[in-house]
């Protein structure tokens, strides 16, 4: 399995490195990190993570947003890694488990032209009311307005096949909306 995780990444704590060594202790030897514009005195994460044989960091100057980000690593993965069987995007705060980004990892591998999405469960206990309550209304404008229905639409979490990259790549969309739009064209393109 050739599945590279990317992490775009904007100031991070010491959260980053535990979502990189939990995915190191799983068996991913391909992580690449997207440094969105991090100021000076959010560098240590990117510093102790470059230092791992396995780690590929990505710079840019400037915070250019997450979709971006998640865009200059596509882009990095279709000219530097053309024999992957995909990618796997996760967010770098430590909120999906090594356990789970490999479950979607090996899920895509085994269903091949198929994006998985990892969703988070917004009925438990210690989830707060105003995300559950986000969640509900954005899920639901989703379905009725584009007839999709999936349960966590901003889900950072997600496996997408090789063969889909370019098509990621031309999805609109710079910020957080980007992942909204993925979903959106992945629709039109009937991508399941």
């Amino acid at each position: 399995m050739k599945v590279p995780v990317i992490i775009p990444s904007l100031n991070p704590d010491e959260k980053l490195m535990q979502v990189i060594n939990g995915l190191v202790k799983i068996g991913f030897d391909d992580i690449i990190v997207v440094n969105d514009g991090s100021d000076a005195a959010h560098m240590r994460p990117f510093e102790e993570a470059a230092s791992l044989p396995c780690v590929t960091i990505l710079t840019h100057e400037v915070n250019r947003g997450k979709g971006r980000g998640l865009k200059t690593a596509f882009d990095y993965c279709i000219k530097n890694r053309p024999d992957i069987d995909g990618v796997v995007t996760t967010d770098g705060d430590n909120q999906h488990t090594a356990k789970d980004i490999m479950a979607c990892a090996k899920k895509m591998v085994e269903l091949k032209d198929q994006v998985i999405l990892g969703v988070r469960d917004f009925s438990l206990e210690h989830v707060p009311w105003t995300s559950r309550a986000g969640n509900m209304i954005t899920r639901s404008v989703f379905y009725i307005a584009c007839g999709i229905k999936i349960t966590d639409t901003q889900t950072g979490l997600r496996a997408i096949p090789s063969k889909y990259l370019q098509t990621m790549m031309e999805v609109q969309g710079e910020r957080f909306e980007y992942e909204t739009e993925m979903l959106l064209v992945m629709q039109k393109k009937n991508i399941k």
